[in-house]
């Protein structure tokens, strides 16, 4: 070829020598990636949690100050909490991470054919060298860069910059000092070939590949999680609380050692504090106390609840075609106030298909009127698309060529068995500056074919096919015009199939054109996709479509979405404004964006940063390696499963079916995840609250123990591991997707779950109270006969009324049974819950200080136990009346 400067390389390829000088020098095509952290280091950096912290600080208080008790059923308790809540999380993470490294590996296994001296041989992608001759063909990804040394390629740029639009790669002059993907001879990883063949000079392998750079940039740390901070706000909430108790609590305890035991005689309060001995028995006592309060405070069950719901939802969530990779990811995707959203292959189909024929009379064949098959006109229309293309049939399935070869021939298939039989004996190819392409055939069809964009061809048309096949004069072109207006204003491509009955050549002397008819092509919106945009939008969450498209396309694509209204504050801006705005004046304006339109990977990186900044948590889809540096740096970022594998490594969640919905799906997880992680701290708290109370009231009713060791045992395994269990199978539930989304500093005990806690944890104490001070309910219980039956009873009451209480924790509702059928483990675990108890109660004996009661005896207690029932249904009232 003229004027072209070839690199100097052998038509022959590397030989092995050269090969493995080539990998010492520029290195290999592996993709460095972040060295992952063994799972006993992830175990470790699990412990940086803020709620583990306090539970560790909780520990190490409860092992010096109360283990010369043999206390040792709290700090076990505390032990186990920390090493479950840590382990399964780790191991969930550790595991997700695990399938992403397989998709990895499943990547890095595709071949390539590299001409070497041994001949044409097909190798992994990792085992290109600079100077590599690679073949490449429809339907292959390039896998280095590199220049196009021979052959002609129509390439698929689209998941390096965004834009859908195929262009045309052929050798030209230059090397490769100046990568640029508009350059006609430069070949980039991660793109595709979608036509024609030819043969790539390796020039850059792996991190040095622009594909590569962006992966390097993507194993950068980001922004700690919405649900850490509010984790941090809660572990600080639950600390205060803790101390205050725990203070007031000592306090108490030697205000009755000093003031109370002494009748309040002066005398003898000084005499007690001036013996050294005994105010440091007096002060140990009330710190041991204290500690006690502080430990029993601490929800040790949280962390490892958190885990399990995020774990279980995991797995849920993988059937619904949403695989993640960090587990906080799912709670994150719950609390998006923000969503920008790729349109290609998220919001549409991904793939281009013909959807309407317009004919010369101006009659549109589309979805709602279908061309009738076996006419004259649809021959002629199948026979235009089967042989002036690039694309040609595969097991029925167009194959090859562009995708605006294959939309033509999949709107023509299956083809009719009554086509009549013709030859391609030459033609045109298509190409950008012609604008159009021909396919002259033989046969029992002796024309050629024409195809075209409709300013090129339309004014040539002289006449036009009938349904029957008859040949009729043109003489309105202005309906056409006005139809072809119209659909390019709704974002579809119109080519015009024509037929001349003279030769055409490459100049275009087009004479006297039969025309068959306008086909619109377009990336179709995906059918649930507008249907999945309101479901968002409902959700409180706003919606931004970012793409590389031009803004009138981009506007129909996003009316037809449902993300343009016709309200007037509504903007479509393009990359050009956005860089013409300040970044304050960008986010003013923020709010009221639905479209950007001409996106640079660098425009939505500085949306995303300009969201963050007005504290908004932000979600963001994208499949190619444009959109990595964004989804890497949002809250939450959602990459698409045919999407490269540097967005999929940038990326919190993986939608494996590219669907618009399923990222509706992940905020409805999320959403239901926060909801099971309050419904869970408001049981625990409000046992938490009912335990600290008789703990510290107790002592001064008379009774040191109300609960016993073993005893509060059990109910710590009820409190954490069970009850989490239960809670974590909450059903997601779409009257969620009607709440606005929470702020990322908003914390996660609300002022109503503050009041649930209060309301029903003093009421639960004072019923334990009335219960063991009230004379009238021993001789109920045979306290004269033996004290231990009173006792099982109060042990009763006090889990009877816990499992209760789990049951208005887990809905705002007045019907307590809302939705349990859709929650199968919160039944099957309250009712072991309950059954364990019973069996306790008959069969625990002196290790749990039980004995038998009557039947009479346990109707009254699960009687007195029902009451926190309606308690809690008038609070619920007096809520739903304010």
């Amino acid at each position: 070829m003229k004027n072209v400067r070839q690199p100097s390389h052998s038509r022959h390829g590397l030989s092995p020598e050269e090969v493995e000088r080539s990998r010492r020098e520029n290195g290999s095509n592996q993709l460095s990636h972040k060295k992952r952290n063994s799972f006993f280091h992830q175990y470790l950096e699990s412990f940086g949690d803020p709620i583990i912290k306090i539970l560790l600080a909780a520990l190490a208080i409860n092992l010096i100050f109360l283990f010369r008790h043999a206390n040792w059923f709290e700090s076990a308790g505390i032990a186990v909490a920390l090493f479950l809540a840590t382990f399964v999380s780790t191991l969930s993470e550790y595991g997700s991470e695990s399938a992403f490294i397989k998709l990895q590996e499943d990547a890095a296994r595709i071949s390539c054919r590299l001409r070497r001296t041994d001949g044409v041989k097909s190798h992994p992608i990792g085992e290109i060298v600079v100077g590599d001759l690679v073949l490449l063909q429809a339907g292959e990804r390039v896998p280095a860069d590199g220049l196009l040394i021979s052959g002609r390629l129509t390439v698929d740029q689209s998941a390096l910059n965004g834009e859908s639009k195929e262009v045309t790669k052929h050798p030209g002059p230059g090397d490769f000092s100046s990568p640029d993907l508009r350059e006609k001879n430069q070949l980039f990883r991660g793109s595709v070939v979608t036509a024609g063949d030819g043969v790539l000079l390796v020039q850059a392998v792996g991190d040095r590949t622009f594909y590569g750079a962006l992966s390097l940039e993507m194993q950068e740390d980001t922004r700690e999680s919405p649900l850490k901070a509010k984790l941090a706000h809660l572990a600080r909430v639950i600390s205060r609380f803790g101390y205050v108790a725990a203070a007031l609590t000592g306090i108490a305890d030697l205000l009755n050692s000093v003031v109370l035991n002494y009748g309040g005689h002066p005398e003898l309060m000084l005499a007690e504090l001036q013996n050294p001995g005994a105010m440091l028995s007096n002060i140990l006592h009330a710190v041991t106390l204290a500690v006690t309060v502080l430990v029993v405070a601490v929800p040790e069950g949280l962390p490892m609840m958190i885990t399990v719901v995020l774990s279980r939802n995991m797995f849920r969530m993988q059937k619904d075609h949403v695989m993640v990779r960090k587990l906080v990811g799912i709670e994150t995707a719950g609390g998006i106030n923000l969503l920008f959203t790729d349109k290609t292959g998220t919001l549409t189909r991904g793939k281009l298909a013909a959807t309407c024929l317009i004919t010369g009379d101006a009659v549109c064949y589309d979805d709602t009127r279908p061309l009738p098959r076996g006419t004259r006109l649809f021959d002629l229309l199948a026979l235009s698309s089967v042989h002036n293309s690039e694309s040609m049939l595969s097991d029925g399935e167009p194959l090859g060529g562009n995708a605006t070869d294959r939309a033509l021939l999949g709107f023509v298939l299956p083809l009719p068995t009554g086509l009549p039989v013709c030859q391609k004996r030459g033609g045109i190819p298509f190409d950008s500056a012609r604008k159009f392409s021909t396919a002259a055939v033989t046969g029992a069809f002796q024309h050629t074919f024409v195809k075209g964009a409709p300013e090129k061809l339309l004014a040539h048309c002289r006449r036009y096919y009938t349904e029957s096949g008859d040949i009729r004069p043109l003489t309105r072109v202005y309906p056409l015009n006005q139809k072809w207006q119209e659909l390019t204003r709704d974002a579809v491509r119109v080519l015009v199939l024509a037929v001349s009955e003279s030769p055409v050549t490459e100049q275009g002397d087009f004479d006297d054109l039969i025309l068959i008819g306008l086909v619109g092509i377009r990336d179709e919106i995906r059918p649930e996709a507008r249907r999945a945009v309101q479901q968002v939008q409902g959700a409180g969450v706003q919606v931004v479509m970012i793409t590389g498209d031009n803004r009138d396309t981009a506007a129909a694509i996003a009316r037809e979405a449902g993300l343009l209204t016709g309200s007037r504050r509504e903007r479509i801006l393009d990359s050009a404004e956005l860089r013409r705005l300040s970044d304050g004046e960008l986010a003013r304006l923020l709010p009221d964006i639905r479209v950007v339109a001409r996106a640079l990977p660098t425009d939505k990186s500085r949306l995303v940063r300009i969201a963050q900044e007005q504290g908004l948590v932000v979600g963001m889809t994208g499949d190619g390696i444009n959109d990595a540096p964004a989804l890497k740096k949002a809250d939450v970022g959602f990459a698409m499963g045919s999407g490269t594998e540097v967005a999929k490594e940038a990326g919190d969640i993986i939608i494996l079916d590219n669907n618009f919905a399923s990222i509706g799906k992940a905020i409805l997880y999320g959403r239901t995840i926060f909801k099971s992680i309050q419904k869970f701290i408001v049981f625990q708290l409000t046992m938490n609250l009912c335990a600290v109370g008789v703990s510290i009231i107790g002592p001064f009713i008379g009774i040191d123990a109300p609960v016993t060791v073993i005893q509060m045992l059990w109910i710590n395994i009820i409190m954490d591991t069970l009850a989490g269990l239960a809670f974590a199978g909450e059903a997601p539930l779409a009257e969620y997707m009607q709440e606005p989304p929470k702020n990322r500093l908003d914390p996660v005990m609300t002022g109503p779950m503050f009041g649930q806690v209060f309301c029903m944890g003093c009421f639960t104490v004072a019923l334990c109270i009335f219960f063991l001070k009230t004379d009238w309910i021993r001789p109920l219980f045979r306290f004269d006969e033996n004290p231990i039956y009173f006792m099982t009873a109060f042990f009763a009451l006090f889990i009877f009324t816990g499992i209760l209480n789990s049951f208005n924790a887990r809905t705002n509702r007045l019907n307590l049974l809302a939705h349990l059928r859709e929650n199968h483990s919160f039944i099957t675990i309250m009712a072991l819950v309950t059954a364990v108890q019973l069996a306790l109660i008959y069969f625990g004996g002196s290790l749990f200080r039980t004995a038998g009661l009557r039947l009479s005896e346990l109707l009254f207690v699960l009687a007195l136990s029902l009451l926190v029932v309606p308690v809690d249904l008038l609070r619920k009232c007096y809520r739903k009346l304010k």
